[in-house]
């Protein structure tokens, strides 16, 4: 009989095994939405550069993505164009003498940001701006209608030529870098997958791309290097396979180990080698203000165990009172406007001098008093 009964308890525990491995190859094997950020070239999100990315593939025989520091930018007889889309953050000394070095080889970069102050010593001045639809003008004073989210202007410089420019001031310019250009825009998200068909969008963007004349040997490079990180964590370089014959052994591992008799978890201590009257008197103290309601009384010794911690650590005296207080904690209490501290220790005076509060305003002022404590102990 015992037999039979030990068989059946296994295999019910090879159903619970097999229930729990289905469900862990569901959840390791499910597929996640993918997450894209911002300018990215791969993204087919509404703030992506994909269909313009693949529209260029399709225009020009080359177009590639470079994710890799511009030192290593390719050095090819071929003309090359990097667009740099909203860069995410703004590149070192190093790193800048890269890219113009790439430009002084005859190269090309096209850098539309919405401020690219920072960028190849590039000035803006801010402006006002109520609509983001403007009437751009190219050197040719022909109009063109697209929307310019960007709160600044280029300053050109004198050897600055201007591409485009609306009623507010200068939206892109042409520099020159030894044998290469420099192309400046304020408006990356014509770029993107939801803009790029709007209005003029296109022809503006195309007619920056063609600037210097592209043709079957340019190669088009789009800069993902200044765009970062894309979130991979360090678990993604293993197959999914592998963890999840990983987490199995774990699970198996637990269930042999609790089989065994293994205990988890901390040891407890036996009650008589801990020591009395720490907490267990604190707890006894504050039971007792509760039950006589001397809620007075205990605010009271906390009000003046704070002003002890006041003298102690910032050196406010403890002879002063609360009014008095005031002006030092202006200087020392961040983390509260002065007008509010002058509010805090006015009424603190007034509950301080009254002879029974209510269970209440013992609760609010125990902790105002308790943040202040707190405050004072970080430093």
């Amino acid at each position: 009989m015992n037999g039979i009964t030990t068989k059946k308890k296994g295999w019910i525990w090879l159903g619970v095994l097999l229930v729990l491995f289905a469900i862990c190859s569901y959840l390791v094997l499910s597929q996640k939405q993918e997450e894209f950020s911002p300018y990215d070239s791969e993204s087919p999100s509404p703030t992506g550069l994909k269909a313009f990315y693949s529209y260029l593939q399709n225009e020009v025989e080359m177009v590639n993505r470079w994710e890799k520091p511009p030192n290593l930018l390719p050095d090819k007889e071929r003309r090359q164009v990097l667009l740099m889309v909203e860069p995410y953050f703004t590149p070192d000394t190093k790193t800048m003498e890269s890219y113009i070095d790439f430009l002084e080889k005859g190269n090309t970069i096209l850098l539309f940001k919405n401020n690219p102050k920072g960028y190849f010593d590039i000035r803006t001045t801010f402006v006002d701006s109520m609509f983001p639809e403007q009437t751009i003008n190219d050197a040719s004073q022909t109009n063109f209608v697209g929307d310019i989210h960007s709160p600044v202007r280029i300053e050109p410089a004198v050897e600055d030529e201007i591409l485009f420019s609306d009623p507010l001031g200068d939206v892109s310019v042409k520099r020159k870098y030894g044998d290469g250009t420099l192309i400046v825009a304020l408006t990356p998200h014509w770029l993107t997958n939801q803009e790029i068909l709007k209005k003029d969008h296109l022809p503006l963007v195309l007619s920056l791309i063609q600037e210097e004349g592209l043709n079957n040997d340019t190669i088009i490079l789009f800069d993902e290097y200044n765009h970062g990180e894309t979130g991979t964590s360090s678990i993604d370089v293993y197959q999914d396979w592998f963890l999840l014959l990983l987490f199995q052994g774990m699970l198996v591992a637990i269930l042999l180990l609790w089989n065994q008799g293994k205990r988890f978890g901390p040891i407890l201590q036996p009650r008589e080698e801990t020591v009395r009257y720490s907490d267990e008197s604190l707890r006894a103290l504050a039971a007792w203000y509760l039950k006589g309601n001397a809620y007075q009384d205990s605010l009271s010794n906390q009000a003046e165990y704070v002003k002890y911690l006041l003298q102690e650590r910032w050196g406010i005296p403890y002879n002063r009172d609360w009014k008095e207080c005031a002006v030092f904690l202006h200087k020392r209490w961040k983390t509260k406007e002065d007008e509010k501290i002058d509010l805090f220790t006015y009424q603190l005076t007034q509950v301080l001098a009254k002879e029974k509060i209510t269970k209440q305003e013992y609760l609010e002022w125990s902790k105002q008093l308790d943040t202040l404590r707190k405050e004072v102990e970080e430093g």
